[in-house]
């Protein structure tokens, strides 16, 4: 069966256009549930219960109202969150033994947007056969359940997530001589984020912490990250961290109000592991990752391979190989061995342990890995059908990598929404990488507007 609303990411879109809208919501709570119970009946178990949090945004009040009224309708139970990071409900939907968790986020997008993410009984991906029979579920008639079910708050779930977010370092981990600024994006790690660095000792400035329903990443967080740099500086703070609105992502900022990137900070969590922890058995990025990430993780012969972009494809090439570490440079880090999906606040924490045991700031240790120039060219295009195998393409970009040696790469990538190409080149030269990716840009133009 083709899937018609979920994506790689679960459900997304801008709220009151598409499949984004409350009678969707309450549909799709209906479907979940009536899938979920029939799941639970078929093994004996119990009746099911069902997590649900959000992030801060403003329409997440009416799509928790009308998922809770479609899965009460089917006969489920519904234990309710409130705002909490996306992690922390892959956390409890474990914690309580529910059948699945439900996030309403549309993570790093502005608040216009939201969305539908899905959780398993085990804190990761729903299957996809789950998935498709939801999808199937979407098109029956609503009736309503002899047995409703009940609804729940569950008060204690950020705090309950606080501790397990500390448990992720060793007994006796502190953080007692680090100033840190924390930009926690308007979102859902507001109330949980400094709470747990202040716990373990740190002298910490919260930024982004008002959340008004609508100023969700608005010029904050990972994907604004100015305002932290400025502050961080301002502050003589040591190092800043900003999260993005679900709390999936992080980045850093070092003393200097330098920007480190979710390759740099995968590098310095393999790095830990291998000089601290007995080894790293291997790193996945994505076709994005920067190049010298890649020549730095060979230098410490650790093995390293690339995944198409999208947090769930990384994840499925850890665990093809066994790895417990991968990530994005957009800061989405997976650490398997401590969590089952992308968490900003552990990924934060095993930079602060990494910087701890090898006892230098964080601008010294990310000295240790050189990071390439890359550029990108985004070439739009009458059509894009045949352009990446047309022989001028292919040939330009032999060319390139020719030229490049073991110096560089070149990637082309194809965008999954708009008529265009990606062209990107990476290499030691600014220069160099900036002259091929032109020559190559223009043969892909030329190509697919012809």
């Amino acid at each position: 069966m083709a899937r018609k609303y979920f994506g790689t990411d679960g459900i997304r879109g801008h709220v009151g256009k598409g499949v984004i809208t409350p009678d969707f919501m309450l549909r799709l709570g209906y479907a979940a549930g009536k899938v979920l119970a029939e799941q639970a009946a078929s093994k004996g178990g119990h009746r099911p219960s069902i997590l649900i949090g959000k992030d801060t945004r403003i329409s997440g009040y009416m799509f928790e109202a009308a998922l809770q009224a479609g899965l009460i309708n089917a006969g489920v139970d519904v234990g309710l969150l409130g705002p909490m990071p996306t992690p922390a409900i892959a956390y409890l939907t474990r914690t309580f033994h529910a059948q699945a968790g439900i996030v309403i986020s549309a993570s790093h997008n502005p608040f216009q947007d939201n969305g539908i993410k899905f959780f398993s009984a085990a804190g990761s991906k729903l299957p996809d056969q789950v998935e498709l029979d939801i999808e199937a579920a979407l098109e029956l008639p609503m009736t309503t359940a002899e047995n409703l079910g009940k609804a729940w708050r569950i008060d204690d779930a950020a705090a309950r997530y606080i501790e397990f977010c500390k448990a992720s370092t060793p007994w006796g981990f502190e953080l007692d001589d680090l100033k840190i600024v924390l930009d926690c994006s308007n979102g859902a790690t507001y109330h949980i984020a400094p709470k747990v660095f202040r716990e373990l000792g740190a002298e910490v400035i919260a930024i982004g912490t008002s959340p008004d329903g609508q100023n969700i990443n608005l010029d904050c967080g990972s994907t604004k990250p100015a305002k932290l740099q400025q502050a961080v500086v301002e502050q003589g703070a040591d190092l800043g961290i900003a999260f993005d609105g679900d709390g999936d992502r992080v980045l850093f900022v070092d003393r200097n109000g330098e920007l480190v990137d979710g390759d740099e900070l995968l590098f310095l969590i393999a790095l830990h592991r291998q000089q601290f922890l007995g080894g790293c058995s291997g790193v996945v990025g994505t076709q994005m990752s920067n190049y010298g990430f890649e020549l730095a993780l060979k230098d410490l012969s650790i093995p390293f391979e690339r995944a198409k972009v999208g947090d769930r494809y990384v994840l499925e090439k850890m665990q093809a190989n066994g790895w417990s570490l991968g990530g994005e440079s957009s800061g989405h880090i997976i650490c398997a061995d401590a969590t089952t999906t992308g968490d900003g606040i552990i990924s934060a924490l095993q930079v602060l342990r990494a910087l701890e045991e090898f006892g230098e700031p964080l601008e010294a240790l990310r000295g240790r890995m050189k990071m390439l120039p890359q550029h990108m060219i985004n070439v739009r295009l009458a059509h894009r059908d045949g352009v990446l195998d047309h022989d001028d393409v292919r040939g330009a970009v032999t060319q390139a990598e020719s030229q490049l040696g073991d110096r560089g790469r070149v990637l082309l990538r194809p965008s999954g929404t708009e008529p265009l190409i990606r062209v990107m080149v990476e290499g030691v030269e600014r220069g160099e990488v900036e002259q091929l990716a032109g020559d190559i840009a223009r043969v892909v133009e030329r190509v697919g507007n012809s």
